[in-house]
């Protein structure tokens, strides 16, 4: 069966977060990911997969496509084996509780699928982003997050209103912080991690009362930075550890 031309044209638009949120749907890809994704509570409205490939469940919701045609819709440069559709769940309030990770204008779609993916090995319920973050439900960060996206839940929201009105302590990762290693970590509190190129806005730093850095053991301390996703990880192993 081959895929309509108003089909198609729905399914393109969804690489763009203003149809994303227009439609209230979002695509992923490949069948670990889809898979993931199917046994959650998340509803599925479409599954194009391909005519030599036997997908066991949700036959109601399934259209045999050609590789030709599964390319038309895919945003992988290599398509996998099906591409579904899934309805965008309704945003969840943070609550005060926890360990809360918190995004200041990240920008990169493969940081945030990595940075939601580490919130799911180390148990963080919650992760909190800035409205002017990349959305988690863009192609790349549903692909990178390979279906942690289910277990992690994620909230848009204005930082400033949220850090101002939470009861937990903040601490904010910046380069001359204190060293992560030589810090007394809570159970519970804010972790703000910032954008990619510029780090924590000055008015998100303002509100935060602690600054916590990883130092560098290199011998020759000319490492400008690590990567967002990977300073999430080892900030996270460290309050994980204590």
């Amino acid at each position: 069966m081959s895929i309509s031309k108003n089909q198609l044209k729905l399914i393109n638009s969804l690489s763009q977060k203003k149809y994303r949120e227009k439609h209230g749907l979002f695509i992923a890809e490949g069948v670990k990911v889809v898979e993931e994704l199917l046994n959650s509570s998340l509803e599925v409205v479409s599954l194009y997969v391909l005519e030599s490939y036997v997908f066991p469940n949700h036959r109601e919701f399934i259209t045999k496509v050609s590789e030709s045609d599964l390319k038309k819709i895919s945003n992988l440069k290599t398509p996998n084996t099906v591409l579904a559709l899934f309805k965008i769940p309704k945003q969840i309030m943070p609550r005060d509780s926890g360990l809360i990770i918190t995004l200041d204008e990240l920008n990169d779609p493969g940081n945030l699928g990595t940075i939601i993916r580490l919130c799911d090995w180390f148990g963080i319920k919650q992760l909190v982003c800035s409205k002017t973050s990349v959305d988690c439900y863009n192609p790349k960060v549903v692909q990178a997050s390979m279906g942690s996206l289910t277990r992690v839940s994620i909230s848009y929201m204005d930082l400033s209103l949220f850090l101002n009105n939470t009861k937990l302590p903040v601490f904010i990762a910046d380069m001359n912080g204190d060293s992560v290693y030589k810090t007394t970590l809570p159970n519970e509190g804010i972790l703000i991690m910032g954008n990619e190129a510029n780090g924590v806005s000055d008015a998100i730093k303002k509100i935060g009362k602690h600054t916590i850095s990883i130092p560098r053991f290199g011998e020759h301390q000319k490492t400008e930075s690590l990567n967002v996703a990977t300073a999430t990880a080892i900030l996270l192993s460290e309050f994980s550890r204590r």
